[in-house]
């Protein structure tokens, strides 16, 4: 990537599996550009749970799109309430990651959420995470990342973080793997903006390379596309 001017602040898209580091990497990005965070993923498991509260079949897709048009959502960080309710942790579940997955494979809903997350760049600067954020939500962004690890090391990440419910229990870990594989199959598969890499993102392996090696290694992409940092 070749330096450029901005006339208005940048829009940088980061997107990945589950376990690359997306959501910690972007907040660290985020805050060094004074930019906002945009967690799509989140928006997605906010509808699906919702659907779950209001039981709404996984399956009614235009339930689910009416559902996701008029939700009430709000995204501070790392914070997601939904009509009022915080569910910041009610939605980081292995049930949820599977709800999420289903609901985010309705094209309505897609459409709907991809309106909503565009509407965030108008606020002004913005890092957004997620799977489809280079290629179909901003396929125009300034930058774009594509973060990535091996199947082993994103399975044991997942099965020891407590933002996702699973407590670092190591017995588990076979069964996050086989669920981040059904997730990884989802999400490459889908008929609409499935996962994949952007033709002009930058590939970052983060296999091995600890969180603050990863967020130096993206600053200096953003900084060699935008420039000099804030």
């Amino acid at each position: 990537m070749t330096e450029t001017s901005l006339t208005r602040p940048p829009v940088i898209a980061i997107d990945g599996p589950s376990g690359a580091g997306k959501g910690s990497v972007s907040r660290a990005v985020a805050q060094a550009l004074s930019c906002r965070y945009v967690d799509t993923g989140a928006m997605y498991r906010a509808v699906a749970w919702m659907a779950g509260h209001e039981g709404i079949s996984f399956d009614d897709e235009p339930l689910l799109t009416d559902l996701s048009e008029r939700v009430e959502l709000r995204l501070a960080g790392r914070s997601v309430e939904v009509e009022g309710h915080d569910v910041t942790s009610a939605i980081r579940t292995a049930e949820i990651d599977s709800a999420a997955a289903r609901v985010a494979r309705v094209p309505g809903v897609r459409e709907v959420l991809v309106r909503r997350q565009r509407a965030y760049a108008a606020t002004g600067g913005l890092v957004m995470e997620g799977r489809d954020i280079g290629t179909t939500v901003f396929p125009e962004a300034d930058v774009k990342i594509y973060l990535d690890a091996s199947a082993e090391e994103r399975a044991s990440r997942r099965a020891s973080d407590p933002a996702h419910g699973l407590g670092g229990a190591e017995a588990a870990l076979s069964d996050v793997a086989t669920a981040l594989e059904a997730r990884d199959h989802s999400d490459r598969t889908r008929q609409n903006s499935p996962l994949t890499m952007a033709d002009d993102a930058v590939l970052v392996d983060t296999t091995g390379v600890p969180l603050d090696g990863v967020i130096r290694r993206v600053l200096e992409i953003v900084q060699t596309r935008l420039g000099a940092l804030p």
